[in-house]
């Protein structure tokens, strides 16, 4: 009798629930996830629970994520070499690592992470005049870009603000005033590092070091503050869900909270937080690029009970860029043992079908395999 009553109540609490509406009642608010949090909730709403087979299951694993350092790597042939060989290896079978001794002075990474947090603990009032769910802006803020795909099983915990910094960065009145002059100043640093390591990526598919750059690799370059507040029952939610990066690559600068997950041979391994490094992954373009040579991998973000993280991707792409440029896999990889797996598409396309079908569990690069 009691489950009974238990059922009718819970078929009872679905039929009077209706999602959209709550959706829009608290994009509405323009407030975010940030916005809950100050008005004092102690429970998750029902639009950020995630059914159960979706939710967080911890468990012990015995791999290490991969760090390079990437000292010496334009002064020795010998350790160059040696690089190209770890970056190739950790492409090919993580997917994911950490560079250290990148050439990004601390200082600058500390004071993009202070800069894009003090845009997020601000007044909302002022913050809220950057949102907006129009992405063809040069700087936007909102919460889940994603937010009303039927597909997404549920709204994530993170607020983001959006920048396209490459080729053409906003102008200076764009910026909200606490971030402007550091992330010009990390986005130049950010290209530069990106550049290295498209050539260590190129040598590593026994290509010329310039090949992936001279592809238009590193022409356009976007970055995404991501802010995750501290949550009442982080069991049920998620800060980002599970998907790849639909770019070439991404370098990725993450706090001392910590929260990143990668999933390597079916389990979610922690990405450590590392004071100074870096995180690097493959994304969608570059596994279609190198026909399956390198990996897009699947990562996601936990929501936390104690502290806000802080988190800053920076997307290599030209999605922004409304190049009509085709990518498919590079001919000089193909072969009659390795015909082309994927078919061609310009990153403007990927990105819109990549947005469209939102972060739903499921890889966009299938639609794109032949």
């Amino acid at each position: 009798m009691a489950i009974s009553s238990t059922n009718n109540f819970e078929a009872k609490f679905e039929k009077s629930y209706d999602k959209m509406s709550e959706l829009k009642a608290f994009d509405d608010t323009k407030a975010g996830v940030k916005g809950l949090v100050d008005s004092g909730i102690t429970k998750v709403p029902q639009i950020f629970i995630l059914p159960p087979k979706y939710r967080v299951v911890t468990c012990e694993t015995k791999f290490i994520f991969p760090v390079i350092d990437l000292e010496g790597i334009d002064e020795d042939p010998i350790k160059h070499k040696e690089i190209v060989y770890k970056v190739r290896d950790a492409s090919e079978t993580w997917g994911f690592f950490q560079v250290v001794n990148h050439g990004i002075p601390t200082s600058i990474l500390d004071k993009t992470l202070q800069g894009l947090r003090q845009f997020f603990e601000q007044d909302n009032e002022v913050k809220k005049q950057y949102y907006t769910r129009d992405s063809t802006k040069k700087v936007y803020y909102n919460s889940n870009i994603d937010l009303y795909r039927p597909s997404v099983p549920a709204a994530n915990w993170r607020d983001s603000i959006f920048f396209s910094m490459a080729p053409t960065p906003p102008r200076p009145e764009e910026f909200p005033r606490q971030c402007g002059e550091i992330l010009m100043d990390c986005s130049k640093h950010v290209m530069e590092l990106g550049c290295s390591l498209l050539g260590l990526l190129s040598e590593g598919l026994g290509l010329d070091r310039c090949h992936l750059e001279d592809m238009g690799c590193a022409e356009g370059l976007a970055l995404v503050g991501n802010y995750y507040p501290p949550c009442p029952q982080p069991e049920l939610t998620i800060g980002t869900n599970r998907h790849a990066d639909a770019d070439f690559i991404t370098v990725l600068l993450q706090d001392h909270i910590g929260g990143l997950q990668v999933l390597h041979q079916n389990q979610w391994i922690d990405v450590p937080p590392t004071p100074g490094a870096l995180v690097v992954n493959i994304g969608d373009l570059l596994q279609l690029m190198s026909n399956d040579k390198y990996l897009s991998v699947e990562h996601r973000a936990l929501a936390n009970k104690v502290g806000s993280r802080m988190s800053v991707a920076c997307f290599f792409s030209t999605c922004t860029m409304s190049s009509s440029k085709l990518y498919g896999p590079i001919t000089a990889l193909l072969s009659e043992d390795n015909p082309p797996k994927y078919r061609a598409t310009t990153a403007n396309d990927y990105l819109y079908y990549f947005r469209k079908k939102g972060l739903d569990g499921t890889s966009a690069l299938l639609d794109y395999k032949i």
